[in-house]
C-alpha cells in the first residue's frame, strides 16, 4: 500500500456522507480534497497527521482540511463516526470568486484537535456531528436542506469560534502530501510490517532491515515522524491488541500473551500494568465483571 489520492463516492444527490468505523486495521496514508472529520464514540483512536501521532479519546472530534494527509493506526477497541464533504456543496449558494479557496485556508489554518478548542466550542460541534450523523441515518423527507443547514453552522463556528494553529504549514493542501510522500511511504511499509508480525518475536533490527535503514537512521526515522521509540509504539500496539483480546474474549493469560506478541506472561504482566494502571486480570474484571 501507498499514499494515494482517495476519489471519494458520494451515494447521494450531493458531495456529503457519513460513515462508521471500528478501529481494528490500519488505514494506510491517504488524501483528499473533501473535509473530512472525525468523530470518536468509543475508545481512543491514534491518528498520523502533519508527521505526529494523535491519540483522539471518546467524544474529541479530529479535522483534516482539504488535501491533509493522514492515516489511521489500529486502535482496537474504538469506533469512530467519519463525515466528509466537498466544499463545491456551497458553490452555488455561497461561494464567490475565491472564497472557495478562503474556505481551504479556515480549515488549513484553524486547531485540528478539539482538545484545542474552549469546551463549550467543541460540544456544540459534537451537538451538530450527531444531528448530522441522525439526518443522513434516517433520511427523512428534507434531509438534504438539513444536512446544508448543520454543515453551514459547522462553518460559521469554524469562522468564529475554533482557535488558529499555533504553527501553520506554509507547503499548502495538495503540496503539502506530495512532498510527504517518501515520507508516509516509508511509514506505511512499517506499520504493515509491524501489523503482519507483531506476533513474533520482533526487534527494531529486523524492521530496520525490512525498509532498507541502518538500525541508526530507523530509529532516528521513527521517532521523528511519530513521536515514539519503537519500543515503545510497539508496545502501544500490542497493548492495544491485548486490551481488544481481553475485552471479547475469556481465555487463559498465556494465550493473550501471545496473541498480543509478548513472549512471556510475566512481561505481558509488567508491560500491560505499567500501560493500563491495571492488570490484565483486573482490566478484563472491569469489562465482564466477576462472571
Amino acid at each position: 500500500m501507498s499514499l494515494y489520492l482517495e476519489l471519494l463516492e458520494w451515494p447521494f444527490s450531493f458531495p456529503f456522507r457519513t460513515l462508521e468505523n471500528e478501529g481494528e486495521v490500519i488505514v494506510p496514508p491517504h488524501w483528499h480534497k473533501e473535509i473530512e472529520v472525525i468523530l470518536v464514540t468509543e475508545g481512543s483512536v491514534n491518528i498520523g497527521y502533519n508527521q505526529q501521532l494523535f491519540q483522539v479519546h471518546r467524544g474529541e472530534v479530529f479535522v483534516f482540511g482539504s488535501g491533509e494527509s493522514h492515516y489511521f493506526l489500529a486502535s482496537p477497541g474504538s469506533h469512530r463516526y467519519v463525515f466528509q464533504f466537498d466544499l463545491e456543496l456551497f458553490r452555488e449558494t455561497y461561494l464567490k470568486g475565491n472564497q472557495e479557496n478562503e474556505l481551504i485556508h479556515l480549515f488549513e489554518t484553524r486547531e485540528n484537535h478539539s482538545r484545542q478548542w474552549p469546551s463549550h466550542v467543541a460540544e456544540r460541534v459534537v451537538t451538530y456531528l450527531r444531528q448530522l450523523y441522525d439526518e443522513m441515518a434516517t433520511q427523512q423527507v428534507g434531509y438534504e436542506f438539513a444536512v446544508v443547514g448543520y454543515l453551514n453552522q459547522l462553518i460559521a463556528t469554524y469562522y468564529r469560534d475554533i482557535p488558529e494553529k499555533a504553527h501553520v504549514l506554509t507547503t499548502g493542501n495538495f503540496v503539502e502530501a506530495v512532498n510527504h510522500h517518501e515520507t508516509l511511504e516509508r511509514l506505511n511499509k512499517i506499520f504493515n510490517y509491524i501489523e503482519s508480525h507483531y506476533m513474533e518475536g520482533i526487534s527494531l533490527d529486523d524492521v530496520a532491515q525490512a525498509v532498507g535503514f541502518s538500525p541508526y537512521y530507523f530509529a532516528r526515522f521513527f521517532k521523528k515522524n511519530t513521536g515514539q521509540t519503537f519500543m515503545q509504539f510497539l508496545n502501544d500496539y500490542r497493548i492495544s491488541q491485548a486490551k481488544y483480546i481481553l475485552s471479547h474474549k475469556k481465555i487463559p493469560m498465556i494465550e493473550v500473551a501471545e496473541l498480543s506478541g509478548f513472549n512471556s506472561v510475566k512481561t505481558f504482566h509488567h508491560v500491560f500494568k505499567e500501560h493500563v494502571g491495571l492488570s490484565p486480570l483486573k482490566y478484563q474484571k472491569t469489562i465482564f465483571g466477576n462472571n
